[in-house]
């Protein structure tokens, strides 16, 4: 039972997109059209070749803006507000999934390569507004993207968590080498299994791997 694996666990960090929500509803699908045509405008590209850059900065810096930011001087803050600018009514509530986060002892913060205010619409779309601590977004790292080790530094700094005293959910696995490194529990959150030295545990279903916790 995995529930022994937590005793320790005073704070607990969650991801947001495809963590918080299953990737079924498919509410991404539409950050990376936006992010296509973003980078369509600003680069002058046609759509193929920003759809390839878009994909490539995301797997070469952590995310797409990071790639954009490092190869492109871009400004990070018009970027974060029209890609998120999209219908959230695609989610729906999950109280199962509310009532086990409630329920966890200690600390609950979101931290995500999202921003902040893009966090605040789909906590509130999927019935977890009010459930956490703290919400975290790239801004708070100084823009330095999940997997870098400098972004999960500057965070929990400013957060002042304990990572040997705390746990990380995550639908990405390789956000997880850093957290695992740092000595968090770290638990990967998606459909299909991963297997890697840095993932402790795995899940398809969240709200029922929490239940298992807090019983």
């Amino acid at each position: 039972m995995p529930r022994q694996h937590f005793t320790h666990v005073t704070t607990w960090v969650f991801d947001l997109d495809n963590t918080l929500y299953p990737p079924h509803m498919r509410l991404f699908d539409q950050i990376e059209v936006r992010m296509t045509d973003w980078v369509m405008r600003a680069l002058k590209v046609d759509r193929a070749r920003a759809d390839h850059l878009r994909a490539y900065y995301w797997q070469t810096y952590g995310t797409t803006l990071a790639g954009l930011m490092r190869e492109h001087g871009v400004d990070p803050g018009p970027y974060l507000t029209d890609v998120h600018d999209i219908d959230v009514s695609v989610l729906s509530p999950d109280p199962d999934l509310a009532r086990t986060i409630a329920a966890l002892p200690g600390r609950k913060i979101i931290y995500t390569n999202a921003c902040a205010p893009y966090a605040e619409k789909v906590l509130s779309a999927r019935g977890l507004a009010g459930l956490f601590d703290a919400i975290y977004g790239v801004e708070h790292a100084e823009f330095h993207p999940k997997p870098d080790a400098k972004a999960f530094a500057t965070v929990f700094a400013r957060d002042g968590l304990n990572p040997r005293a705390a746990a990380m959910f995550e639908d990405d696995a390789r956000n997880l080498a850093v957290p695992h490194a740092l000595g968090m529990r770290t638990v990967h959150v998606a459909p299909s299994p991963q297997q890697a030295d840095h993932i402790h545990h795995h899940t398809d279903d969240l709200a029922t791997f929490l239940a298992r916790l807090v019983q």
